[in-house]
């Protein structure tokens, strides 16, 4: 019975050992490049400009209504009746509060509109990296642009020319 208890644990250390022998596939690569690359980022940059363009237009017609009632406000202060330079006062501190609303908002638009254009990129990479990794076997595929891969030796194969095939890229 020991006999048997024996061969049975070497045959599963051997078979274990076996397993854990095998050449493990690993990959790597750099996200920022192949997404610097893709033609559908450079028109989302695109339609970000402008928006952003349209938001920028806004906030300088804002400025300039600002900057002119300011001005007069200050060429004819001294002269003014104390009600009046009150009420002009007043509506100043009101432009200035608009222009620092519509500025939080326009940021707010912007990155709603950024994650709104880059987010399909970002799942049709995903969806190319996870093909080109059952495809070929890898273990796991490394993006060497985030910073956290401490390592990777000349038999990381790089992905990066494959997930580039798979999404058309030249």
């Amino acid at each position: 019975m020991k006999i048997f208890n024996l061969i049975a644990i070497i045959a599963l250390f051997l078979t274990t050992s076996m397993v854990s022998a095998q050449d493990l596939k690993f990959g790597h690569i750099n996200m920022q490049e192949l997404i610097m690359e893709l033609p559908d980022k450079l028109d989302a940059d695109k339609k970000l400009q402008a928006e952003a363009q349209l938001l920028q237009d806004r906030m300088r017609v804002m400025s300039e209504e600002h900057e002119r009632k300011f001005r007069e406000y200050l060429s004819q202060r001294e002269t003014l009746p104390e009600l009046i330079r009150t009420t002009m006062e007043k509506e100043i501190q009101d432009i200035e509060q608009r222009l620092q609303s519509y500025q939080t908002m326009a940021q707010q638009t912007l990155q709603r509109k950024e994650q709104e254009l880059y987010q399909p990129i970002l799942e049709k990479i995903q969806r190319a990296v996870d093909a080109v990794g059952l495809e070929n076997g890898f273990i796991y595929i490394f993006d060497l642009s985030s910073q956290v891969v401490l390592y990777h030796s000349n038999k990381s194969v790089d992905c990066g020319p494959l997930v580039k095939a798979k999404l058309g890229v030249k």
